[in-house]
Order: structure tokens, then C-alpha cells, then sequence
């Protein structure tokens, strides 16, 4: 097995020189990240905050106890930071903290898309590197025949080093895409965080508990 993957590698350098086997390495580790952020994503329950919507619809009602009761049950990452916005006092300060908190927990999750961000600029630079790479080589090939030059050896040395070009790309682009879909659902866990901190400290409902009425009431 050993001797078949290098053997695979040596022909890769044979074909598009070390800068291929640089893209390959750039484009596993990328590979890596990815399927570890899918998991981190699907782990922590980004986009899936329905108990904790409830929450904070109940409170923005005026219902108290619902929105304690619904964020109790939510197993959403934001779930802490929302608890302390509802015994947290109403200052300047205490938004502060809570937006910190927030961030905290975003700034865990967008651990290592900076590292995508660089293969989605990197990879197309080193491909058109190994291009460059090529050409010189393909020219010194040329210059070395002299009179007796060859179609097909330039025609080859181009095709090598458009290789790389295209390695690159091929690279760079669904990284680049799937980087866009990471901030996607990013932003959108920022937007819920800021609204629910805000309605938590600014409900449109007046304050009123929930809960079995008493049975005074029930015989008035």
C-alpha cells in the first residue's frame, strides 16, 4: 500500500511538478477542515434553535414562565447566553457581557475558516506559480533543441504547465464555496443571538407568569 501511494505521488511530481503535490497536501488538509467543521456545526446545533425561538417569543408575550420552561428543554449552543440575558440587570454593562458571551461561543465555531479562506486565495496562486514554473521550462527545453526544435515539445511543456493552473482552480473553488455557505450560516447565527438579546431586554409584552390557576379563581 506504502509503495502504491508513492508510487502515485511520484508520478503526480513527474506530471505537474512539486508545486501539484503542494496543492494535493493544501487540498487534503482543506478536506480536513471541512468535515471537521461540518461536524462541529452539526454538534453544536447551528440553525437549530426551535426551542429557543419559542423562548424568546414567550417572553417577548409577556409569559415568563413559558420562555423559562422552552429554554430549559433547548439543547441550542446560545441557550446559556440567553439564560443569563433573562436574570441579567438591565444596564449597559450587562449588554456588553452578553454580546461578549455571544461572540465567544461564534468565535469557536469560525475556528479554521480563516485557514479556508487562505486555500480559497492561495490555491489559484500556486497553480498559476507552477504555470510560470513550466513555461520556463518548456522555453529552456526549446532553447536546448536549437535548430531542430520540436512542435511537440513546447505543445507538452504547455500542457504540463497549464496543469497546475487548473489544479488550482480546482482547488480554490469549492473551498471558496463552501467558505461562503460557513459565513452564511454564521451571519445568520449572529443575527438571531442580536435579536434575541434585544427582545429578551426590550419585550413588547407586559410581564405576566404562567401556570395552573388557582383554585380560588376556578369556584369565583
Amino acid at each position: 500500500m506504502t509503495d502504491r501511494i508513492l508510487d502515485g505521488l511520484s508520478r503526480i511530481a513527474e506530471l505537474g511538478g512539486p508545486v501539484v503535490l503542494v496543492l494535493l497536501a493544501v487540498a487534503i488538509a482543506a478536506l480536513a477542515v471541512v468535515l471537521y467543521k461540518l461536524w462541529q456545526f452539526a454538534a453544536a446545533g447551528v440553525g437549530r434553535h426551535k426551542a429557543l425561538r419559542r423562548a424568546i417569543a414567550a417572553w417577548d408575550r409577556g409569559e415568563r414562565g413559558a420562555a423559562r420552561d422552552e429554554l430549559r428543554a433547548s439543547r441550542s449552543y446560545l441557550a446559556p447566553v440567553i439564560d443569563m440575558a433573562l436574570t441579567a440587570p438591565d444596564a449597559a454593562e450587562s449588554q456588553t457581557r452578553l454580546t461578549a458571551e455571544a461572540e465567544a461561543r461564534f468565535a469557536g465555531l469560525e475556528r479554521g475558516l480563516r485557514f479556508l479562506d487562505i486555500v480559497a486565495q492561495l490555491a489559484p496562486l500556486l497553480g498559476l506559480f507552477g504555470t510560470v514554473l513550466g513555461m520556463i521550462e518548456a522555453f529552456r527545453s526549446l532553447q536546448e533543441a536549437g535548430s531542430q526544435v520540436d512542435p511537440a515539445i513546447l505543445a507538452g511543456g504547455i500542457w504540463v504547465a497549464l496543469l497546475t493552473t487548473a489544479a488550482g482552480l480546482a482547488v480554490a473553488m469549492p473551498v471558496a464555496l463552501v467558505l461562503s455557505w460557513f459565513e452564511g450560516r454564521m451571519d445568520a447565527e449572529r443575527v438571531l443571538a442580536e435579536r434575541a438579546i434585544a427582545t429578551i431586554r426590550a419585550p413588547m409584552g407586559a410581564p405576566r407568569e404562567t401556570g395552573p390557576v388557582p383554585a380560588a379563581a376556578i369556584h369565583a
